[in-house]
Formats: structure tokens, sequence, C-alpha cells
């Protein structure tokens, strides 16, 4: 069996938020941030909405991505609505709409769960918009569905106790997951990262190397799946968030896992590791590094990437 635990370090590097794009983010966040309490502040002349970041940017689980924008949800919490004297979730999105418009050259867009900041193609910002309490918050949804219970920072939290528990090899599997969903992702729908992140947590199976972690654990997904189709939010059993999962996005994740499956299951059978690397790159793409084996005489390959260990608890 060859051991690509080392390539799967260097695809690591490859994928994840890189510090300048890191810093463009948190920077658009704030000054978002900025404008919407100045708003709030001036216009409207009402209390301060208070802040939290969540969603891949909070839980350390950002891809970078191969065909979309960076993105990063910031939560707006109003500070002027109480729990019994809600305004519709129209008339708050006309507050953040009206609070953010022109802050770019292209205009905001307000969206069923968010208004949208987006900055000149490469990065949009997603602001949804909650009651005042952080701890039991409402989420503004346009339409049908109204106020309604949600809370992203219950989520934020659980995912931490569970890496802070398995260890920080859950956090690169979640990496994985997310990298092969996006590269497959070209031109079909598969479920979204917050259901491929609770899928991969629900099912992790912890080894030495990440390739076998990440064999191990997609193949649980599948199992799982297989025998039922329901995915529960882990912070609320009542919430059925595989109900977002529509029947042709089932179609492809079935049609797509199964490639996953065996060309992992070749890569894992395959003493040579330049074969493995070939079947991995079936999984991932060409940002998975290709592997050559070297020829006798040749000085030893330099991996380039951080040191990552099996069972390590820093943040990835």
């Amino acid at each position: 069996m060859a051991n690509c635990h080392d390539l799967f370090k260097n695809f690591l590097s490859n994928i994840k938020l890189s510090d300048s794009n890191k810093e463009s983010l948190i920077s658009a966040r704030n000054a978002i941030g900025d404008r919407i309490k100045n708003y709030f502040k001036d216009t409207l002349e009402e209390k301060i909405p208070l802040f939290h970041e969540q969603g891949s940017f909070a839980l350390k689980t950002v891809v970078t991505p191969l065909y979309e924008e960076f993105d990063i949800d910031y939560g707006v919490y109003l500070q002027n609505i109480q729990n019994n004297d809600f305004p519709s979730p129209e008339k708050v999105h006309g507050w953040i709409f009206n609070a953010v418009k022109g802050h770019t050259n292209e205009k905001p867009k307000d969206k069923r769960t968010c208004v949208r900041v987006t900055y000149a193609g490469h990065y949009h910002v997603d602001l949804p918009i909650y009651s005042s309490s952080i701890e039991n918050p409402y989420l503004a949804e346009k339409g049908e569905k109204g106020w309604h219970e949600s809370n992203p920072v219950a989520f934020t939290k659980w995912f931490i106790n569970r890496v802070n528990k398995e260890g920080e090899q859950l956090r690169r599997i979640v990496h994985y997951i997310k990298a092969w969903a996006d590269f497959k992702s070209s031109n079909i729908k598969l479920p979204c990262s917050f259901i491929l992140t609770i899928l991969a947590t629900n099912n992790f199976n912890e080894a030495a190397r990440d390739d076998v972690s990440f064999s191990k654990t997609m193949k649980a997904i599948y199992e799982s799946v297989s025998v039922s189709k329901v995915i529960t939010n882990p912070i609320d059993s009542n919430e059925i968030v595989s109900s977002r999962i529509t029947e042709s996005q089932w179609t492809n994740f079935n049609e797509k896992f199964l490639e996953l499956l065996k060309n992992a299951g070749d890569a894992l059978k395959n003493d040579d590791k330049e074969e493995a690397s070939k079947s991995w790159r079936k999984v991932f793409g060409e940002r998975f590094p290709s592997y050559k084996a070297p020829k006798e005489g040749d000085r030893p390959l330099k991996t380039k990437g951080p040191a990552i260990l099996g069972d390590d608890r820093r943040s990835a």
C-alpha cells in the first residue's frame, strides 16, 4: 500500500485559504460592519447591531474554489428587535441592503436568506440577519418561511468541540471532501458544504495517515446514506437538513461518490506511489500533487507544505 500521506499534506496547502485572501476577506468584512454600524447610528438612529463570524470561515474549513468566488458569512444581529416584536424579513433586509448599497461597484444582492456584497467578482460577503440574541437567534428569511430559529454559532461550537475531541485530522478530512465536491461541481450540483461537513464529522474515521482516514471516512459516509438519506442538524434534531438536497443532487452525489470510492480503493491497493497519486488526482483534480518516483542516483525529493501529524491538534 503506497503511503500518500505527504501528498495529502501538500494538497492541503494547495486548497486552503491563502494568508493574502484571508486578509482580504477580513478587511472586507470589517469595512462592511463599520458601514452598517454607521447607517444604524446616523440614518436609522437605532441601536448598532452586533456581528458574528460563521460558516466555513469560522470553522476554518474554507477551500479555495475552482469555479466560484471566495466568500465569508458575517451574521448581523439586530439589537433593535425583540423576540416579541418582529418587523417583516423584507423590511430588515432593506435596512442592510441600504446600509451597504454603493459600498462596492457591484450592486448588493438581496437574497432569500442574506444580503450579499460582492467585491469585483473575486469574493463576496454574505450578511444573514438575525434577531438580537446570539444564544437563541431567529433568522430573517424572505418568503414563506419568514422568521425562524437558526443558530450558526451553536453549529460552530459543535464542530470545534468535535475537532477538539477527535483531533485536527477531522478538520483536514472536511477540507478534502469539500475540495472533492469543488472539483466535481464544474457542471453538476452536489450537496452543499454544510451537509458535507456534517456527514464527514458524523462518519469520521481516524487513522495514522490522511489518505487512509479519508478513504475510511468516505466509505462510512456512503454506507450511512445507503441505509438512510435522512440527515439532521446536529444541534437541532428536528431540522432535516437533507430536505435541502434535490433528487438530481442525490443522483449526482451517488454517481460521483461511487467514483470516489473506486479511485480511493485503487490508490490504497497500489504499492506504486506514482500510480496511486494518479488515482488520487482522479478524485481531486490537478491540485493534488503528482508523484514521480526518483531514479537511481537522484537525490530524495523534498515535499512542500506544513508538517501535519495524523493526530495533532493544531489549527489547520
